[in-house]
């Protein structure tokens, strides 16, 4: 009987390399982002003559190449500082797996030391030795990936931002990113008078830069012949329409690929591509709400729990709603919930801002109230699965 692996292995793909089509990829050749890139360049070039460098922000929306954009040009510094025996060392930190001042600087310390193990020592000690690996001279550059996902996130920026003011010799650089462009006013006012840094919005891509993106991307991982051009503008126009999210257009074709697989097909075609949009839509959204700032997550967090929980919305007519809630009461559950999370809550004003947000990523839907209705006031509807939204946010909250 033949191995199951062998079998699954032997049929034939229209694959050449998957590893190029996923969203983990980073090309060498980073298209629409050399403006970007060159800017990054150049804040950070003075390190490499032992000067200090501006801390850099980065926001964008999800796909649109902050962090490949910022991790490649790390690379590139530390390949060169090699090369010319430069004293710049660096280090990149995802800030959703290590969400705390303690977590992040004990990535980054292990990081320099990667021979000690600093478990159970206390920040201020690992600090200190961040502060110490700098102090030899070194230029160092933090690339703190959603760095608005750190709970103390005021203490840890406060602190790395004022470290220089301790150096004799040295310094440190923050390259922080962030999805939420409004990231940086919700600091204390402390802590923003320390950073004295540059900021940098992404754009997101369009339709035709998505194409092109793809379309690089198929040769490198496609047998040649395997998908039609019409399914690489498919996808890409996909994408674009909805958000301009690169990883979004490069998963539909990795999931339309992968359905011409399991079909037998030799080739991938529109078809495909539009299966495969059904298919990922749910596993693109709960991405997405992962990645949404803190703030908006407890709003969209109230709104699911709020649907599971509410009857159909009766109106004066008698008619029913289902799903369909007053703004009033998401406010009024999403104060509950900052609070019980120890969160900040804001203001009403910043929360219909939320909402509008939220509307725009496709999340929900809003309409004004109109006949049948008592009074005037503005009806939220959730637009997928509360259940699935309420449990993905809810891991990352008590994570």
């Amino acid at each position: 009987m033949a191995n199951l692996f062998e079998q699954l292995l032997a049929r034939e793909t229209v694959f050449r390399d998957r590893n190029y089509i996923t969203p983990h990829y980073t090309p060498d050749k980073l298209l629409f982002r050399e403006q970007q890139i060159q800017k990054m360049t150049e804040i950070l070039a003075g390190l490499l003559n032992g000067k200090r460098a501006d801390n850099l922000f980065i926001y964008g929306k999800v796909g649109t190449g902050k962090t490949a954009s910022a991790r490649h040009v790390l690379s590139h510094l530390l390949d060169f500082a090699g090369q010319k025996n430069a004293q710049v060392s660096g280090t990149y930190v995802n800030c959703r797996n290590h969400n705390s001042k303690y977590r992040v600087l004990s990535k980054i310390v292990k990081d320099f030391y990667p021979e000690h193990n600093f478990m159970g020592y206390s920040a201020a000690f690992i600090y200190e030795k961040l502060l110490g690996f700098a102090g030899e001279g070194r230029g160092i550059v933090l690339v703190l990936d959603e760095v608005d996902k750190v709970k103390d996130v005021d203490e840890l920026i406060y602190g790395l931002s004022r470290a220089n003011d301790e150096l004799r010799k040295g310094s440190l650089c923050i390259l922080g990113i962030s999805n939420n462009v409004m990231f940086k006013d919700d600091l204390d006012p402390r802590t923003k008078s320390s950073l004295c840094q540059q900021e940098m919005v992404f754009p997101a891509y369009n339709a035709e830069e998505l194409k092109s993106i793809l379309s690089e991307r198929a040769k490198l991982a496609f047998n040649e012949g395997c998908v039609d051009e019409a399914a690489v503008s498919l996808a890409a126009a996909f994408a674009a329409q909805e958000s301009g999210d690169a990883r979004k257009a490069v998963m539909l074709l990795m999931r339309a690929g992968e359905l011409a697989d399991k079909k037998g097909l030799a080739r991938v075609s529109e078809e495909e591509v539009r299966r495969a949009k059904r298919l990922v839509e749910e596993e693109i959204i709960l991405n997405m709400v992962l990645t949404l700032p803190q703030q908006e997550q407890l709003v969209l967090y109230a709104i699911a729990g709020l649907t599971l929980e509410r009857p159909p919305l009766k109106t004066l007519t008698g008619e029913t709603e289902e799903g369909v809630l007053y703004s009033g009461e998401v406010y009024d559950t999403y104060v509950k919930i900052a609070k019980k999370f120890k969160e900040t809550v804001v203001s009403s004003r910043w929360y219909r801002e939320c909402i509008s947000q939220l509307e725009m990523y496709g999340l929900i839907l809003t309409t004004q109230s109109g006949k049948g209705v008592k009074g005037q006031t503005r009806f939220i509807k959730l637009g997928y699965d509360a259940k699935k939204i309420k449990e993905a946010i809810e891991k990352g909250l008590t994570a």
